[in-house]
């Protein structure tokens, strides 16, 4: 077990024995991550933010089913993910919000933050700033584009670092179809971004038609 899973699962092992102070170094150490996590997966700052708090407060809840010495992260990565799911199905039964000049679905204005997590706001230079901001908000605009199961493959095993194996446990499916979802996914967003054009442009030229070859005599 790497390090970071070592600490995490010393922090649960703490706080599974009823040590308040051992819940703040677990959320201290998760919470960036899984809030990125879930802002990927949701698109809107608020509602990911809403969704941690939930996540966290079913990781209390649930604590009595931890199995103790085990590595923590994937199963509360799992709680999150379940969490973002059910906000999913909420928001497609609710009705179409109307902004106060009533054009649907407006969004409210947000922080804005980049795909890992790190708000804006925390590059000094004003150049920079304003780079990292368009950089996260085309990113985010191009996740959107994925399908959801590809988008959730994606941003675990290729933002989060989460192995094959974990982020299948963590969505429920196979292996095989995170490898392949997350395949897609990238190659999807990387034409999105247009960091694919040229291997497209390449794959659209034709091949030069080989000269025709003398006929013996």
């Amino acid at each position: 077990m790497e390090s970071e899973a070592q600490e995490a699962a010393a922090a649960m092992e703490r706080y599974c024995r009823g040590e308040p102070a051992a819940f703040h170094q677990l959320y201290a150490l998760l919470a960036p991550r899984i809030l990125a996590y879930l802002h990927g997966l949701l698109g809107d700052r608020a509602a990911a933010e809403d969704a941690l708090q939930l996540t966290f407060l079913k990781v209390h809840e649930a604590r009595a089913t931890y199995l103790r010495g085990a590595n923590p992260i994937p199963w509360i990565y799992t709680i999150a993910h379940r969490t973002s799911l059910d906000e999913i199905r909420k928001r497609k039964r609710s009705r179409v919000r109307l902004s106060p000049h009533g054009t649907p679905g407006a969004p409210d204005t947000e922080p804005t933050a980049h795909i890992t997590g790190v708000a804006a706001d925390q590059h000094a230079d004003p150049a920079e700033r304003h780079e990292a901001s368009n950089a996260a908000a085309g990113a985010l605009a191009a996740l959107a584009e994925l399908p959801e199961n590809q988008r959730q493959a994606l941003l675990l095993t290729k933002v989060h670092g989460r192995s094959i194996a974990e982020a299948a446990m963590i969505t429920g499916s196979t292996q095989g179809a995170i490898k392949q979802r997350a395949h897609r996914a990238y190659v999807t967003l990387r034409r999105l971004l247009g960091k694919g054009d040229d291997d497209a442009s390449r794959a659209d030229t034709p091949e030069a038609a080989p000269p025709p070859r003398k006929e013996m005599a």
